[in-house]
């Protein structure tokens, strides 16, 4: 099995050629990033990338943004969706991710969410996996089993450090959930939540050791889950970002690290896990 690392393009504000230059130069196969929705746009995205042999996980956002439009019909959500697999088709994207649905919705209208989106990743030949995320309908690993029980066919893209705050805890008490979960990985976000927090200021700072290595620990049995099924490729996205994740110092302002260091800094770390499961 190979590990296949993404360069987010979470908060970058460069052009498009400074991103492509920048995933190359520090390692990674491939970006992960919205597409334009424009045809033009996302053809050239994906050309572009070809050019540079790297590989575009595509991101989707229902509504519009990391946190779903509470207002928003079950239908928009739906229809948001469906664009931007077909933005993510004609970039030519080795896979997508979304985050969608809503935390405040009932089970039973996400469930008609994800069924939807299921058939029409179907429908387009596309592969879609669906993140764990505050603010959405995976918010939590409880709502995440309930999901899954009623389609068993769903496939995520793990971000458990959003379950971190959620719970106040490393999911210590969550194993029995976790072990539902994990089998349906394909995708994993590599960023290190905290008790207190959906990211530690650096994953290499010894005060976060005990959080680091509970990460590492979930991320290694997605990988072992995976090669049992026969995974050819497993694909991750070191994905420490703005936004109020990255911690400043007060009054000033200034950041705590540099993000692309700190992803630079992870997308390393996790070849060498990789290496290390995989030894034997």
């Amino acid at each position: 099995m190979q590990l296949k690392l993404f360069k987010t393009l979470w908060g970058f504000e460069s052009p498009w050629s400074v991103a492509i230059s920048e995933a190359l130069v520090d390692g990674f196969d491939g970006i992960e990033a919205p597409v334009p929705e424009e045809p033009a746009a996302a053809e050239h995205w994906g050309e572009a990338l070809r050019q540079a042999n790297l590989l575009l996980m595509a991101e989707i956002c229902t509504t519009g943004n990391y946190v779903a439009d509470r207002r928003a019909s079950l239908q928009t959500h739906i229809d948001d969706f469906s664009r931007g697999v077909g933005a993510a088709k004609i970039a030519g994207a080795r896979a997508i991710t979304c985050l969608g649905g809503c935390d405040a919705w009932p089970l039973e209208t996400s469930v008609q969410f994800f069924d939807r989106a299921m058939e029409i990743a179907d429908q387009q030949g596309v592969k879609v996996s669906f993140e764990t995320h505050r603010g959405r309908t995976m918010f939590n690993p409880w709502v995440t089993v309930a999901l899954l029980e009623r389609l068993p066919s769903l496939r995520l893209t793990a971000d458990f450090s959003h379950w971190c705050v959620v719970t106040e805890r490393l999911l210590s008490t969550e194993e029995e959930e976790l072990a539902v979960i994990m089998p349906h990985v394909d995708h994993v976000h590599a960023r290190v939540g905290y008790e207190q927090g959906p990211q530690v200021p650096h994953p290499a700072a010894p005060e976060y050791r005990d959080a680091m290595s509970v990460h590492d620990s979930w991320w290694k049995t997605i990988w072992l889950l995976q090669h049992q099924r026969g995974t050819a490729v497993t694909t991750m996205t070191p994905e420490f970002g703005p936004d109020g994740y990255l911690q400043a110092k007060p009054f000033t302002g200034e950041p705590v690290a540099d993000l692309r260091e700190v992803n630079r800094w992870m997308a390393d770390h996790q070849r060498q896990q990789f290496q290390q499961a995989f030894a034997t």
